[in-house]
């Protein structure tokens, strides 16, 4: 049996993607892909969840069973959209959604999820809780991708996930076949999308058009370019605890298109600052993630690093939209076959793990 489905609710919680995968011929083959869009309210108390200082637990608890009964729903209507039984599918990796995100020392990372409910209404073995026996080993738990792109795509490439929060993976080269690296640059989506809904009442800025007829605002930018996590070195990984608008000072002086087009600037010069530190000075940077659709941004990016080729992983032949709930597929099935998912020279754990937990149906 080849079939995964991996499941993911990504930082800018906007919805559940779900992604039907076949391994038959080892590289991965996306067969259909669906996301169940949350609705304004769930969306809202997720993201006030993910910053809030306290929490009431019943209320957690309800959220989180939302979510399983989502990743339910999406399990069951990828097998009715494809002709299939819960027999046809070996397993579902399901991430959850970050609640909270810690990087070492003493760092936690804290899904919500339930898996016992998903194996138990889709009739399909769960994989769930991928990140917590990395933390474990000393590792940072994020990001996870980075081996999957590494599967994917071999070496002497980049591949930069662009979502709420974003991340750059650093595939080793054939001159230094052991120089993997990954780890998340900083915002991505989040601060951008949170802004066009609090200003513009959209959900987001569509094709990065609100933002390209803004100006940069230099002294804001400038400040925002020197938190101290743009200069730490990997391994490193970050959430929305630490990039919310909150953080940003007193904003309401100033003309809301301008900050957007100041919180685009961040993300792109923030991202770029990780290349030039870490990165392939040349060569594909190939970006999936929901930043693929701001057009604006992937200009920016082109022109901000002219000496990188700019393109979405579609040229390599993977979606951009699924990339990430292709990864959750794919770290479910090296569960099941007692195979380490994590990548040690990314997080920086001890070694490699077997991760997550495995929920029989």
């Amino acid at each position: 049996m080849t079939l995964y489905i991996g499941l993911m609710s990504g930082t800018s919680a906007d919805g559940m993607d779900a992604a039907l995968v076949d391994f038959a011929q080892g590289a991965p083959r996306l067969l259909d892909a669906l996301c169940l869009p949350y609705e304004a309210d769930f969306r809202q108390q997720l993201r006030t969840l993910a910053v809030a200082r306290d929490a009431d637990i019943n209320g957690i608890a309800l959220l989180e069973r939302r979510i399983a009964a989502l990743s339910t729903d999406a399990v069951m209507q990828l097998l009715q959209r494809n002709s299939l039984s819960a027999a046809d599918v070996r397993a579902v990796g399901s991430h959850g959604h970050t609640l909270r995100h810690r990087s070492q020392p003493d760092g936690f990372s804290w899904q919500l999820d339930d898996p016992s409910w998903i194996a138990e209404h889709t009739g399909i073995c769960c994989i769930a809780d991928f990140r917590r026996r990395d933390i474990a080993a000393g590792g940072q738990g994020a990001p996870l991708v980075p081996a999957f792109h590494q599967h994917c795509f071999g070496r002497n490439v980049q591949v930069l996930n662009i979502g709420g929060i974003a991340n750059l993976s650093v595939l080793p080269t054939d001159s230094q076949p052991d120089s993997m690296m990954g780890f998340d640059t900083g915002p991505g989506n989040a601060l951008l999308d949170e802004w066009c809904q609090k200003y513009f009442g959209c959900p987001r800025d569509d094709r990065g058009q609100l933002a390209a007829n803004g100006k940069v605002i230099s002294y804001l930018l400038d400040d925002w370019l020197s938190q101290p996590y743009f200069q730490l070195s990997p391994p490193k990984s970050t959430g929305r605890e630490l990039f919310r608008l909150e953080h940003l000072g007193d904003l309401n002086h100033e003309d809301p298109q301008d900050v957007l087009s100041t919180l685009t600037e961040l993300t792109v010069q923030s991202i770029a600052l990780a290349i030039r530190q870490f990165g392939h000075a040349t060569g594909e940077l190939l970006v999936c993630g929901g930043g693929v659709h701001n057009h604006y941004l992937m200009q920016r990016l082109q022109q901000v690093l002219p000496q990188l080729q700019v393109q979405n992983t579609a040229k390599r032949g993977i979606d951009p939209d699924w990339m990430e709930a292709m990864a959750f597929a794919w770290l479910a099935q090296r569960t099941l076959e007692g195979l380490s998912g994590n990548a040690p020279a990314v997080t920086g754990a001890r070694g490699g793990r077997i991760l997550g937990g495995i929920y029989p149906a």
